[in-house]
């Protein structure tokens, strides 16, 4: 059977200049039986519809934040640094990918992206604006394939019917979250402390998104992996 192929949005570092990225990405789709290519950042937006079109599906990855203005809001001291040109290439990206209805894994900022295109909105901070009763470790340090802490995965969801668990253990590297979820999208898991740990689209043939990083897990967790794995299955 032919390998689909897998377009990935670049991870970008802005005192070099330079895109690069984490191999982990790449391989958790060889692996899962996909073939990964890295995006450049300068595309055209009039391309961009060719483009979606040539690939079989496209995984959005973490990286830094989100400009707040891209959901109404300035941009405040807690929000780190982000990249114009990185918000750019992934709004118009992900405005064609959902509209020509390509299956997409959002990892991280992935998810906070997809949110954003489809209206949604996000916390800034966490520990700044999200008032929570339970305090969870949302930016743990390295090694990132120890899991910091347990999300609780809903019945009936995308990701209960590749998981089939209901809770699972997860790394998390973000000081970001989602506040307002998009209309469109389902919240598929959550964590204790209330944040949106995971969420999918019904309607599409496969829009689903997790706050953590299967990449650093998939070799040592069967849950992590067959996140990939469905997910790959999804572009063939």
């Amino acid at each position: 059977m032919k390998k689909p192929i897998i377009a990935v949005t670049p991870l970008f570092d802005n005192k070099l200049n330079s895109i690069w990225m984490l191999p982990n990405y790449l391989d958790g789709i060889i692996k899962a039986g996909g073939i990964p290519v890295i995006l450049p950042l300068n595309i055209q937006e009039r391309e961009i519809i060719h483009l979606v079109s040539k690939f079989d599906g496209f995984l959005i990855t973490g990286g830094q934040d989100i400009d707040p203005n891209l959901y109404g809001e300035e941009k405040l001291d807690y929000c780190d640094e982000i990249n114009s040109a990185r918000d750019s290439l992934e709004f118009a990206l992900l405005s064609e990918v959902i509209n020509q209805d390509k299956p997409v894994l959002g990892i991280c900022r992935g998810l906070q992206f997809i949110n954003v295109v489809l209206g949604g909105s996000l916390y800034q901070d966490i520990q700044e604006q999200h008032e929570a009763d339970i305090k969870v470790n949302h930016r743990q340090k390295a090694p990132y394939n120890n899991p910091c802490h347990s999300v609780k995965v809903i019945k009936g969801t995308l990701l209960d019917s590749i998981v089939k668990s209901e809770t699972l253990k997860v790394n998390s590297i973000h000081h970001q979250s989602i506040k307002v979820l998009a209309s469109q999208l389902k919240v598929a898991a959550v964590s204790d402390d209330g944040i949106v740990e995971s969420f999918y689209m019904m309607e599409k043939k496969f829009l689903l998104a997790v706050q953590w990083h299967p990449e650093f897990l998939y070799k040592i967790d069967t849950y992590s992996f067959n996140i990939f794995e469905k997910f790959v299955d999804s572009c063939k």
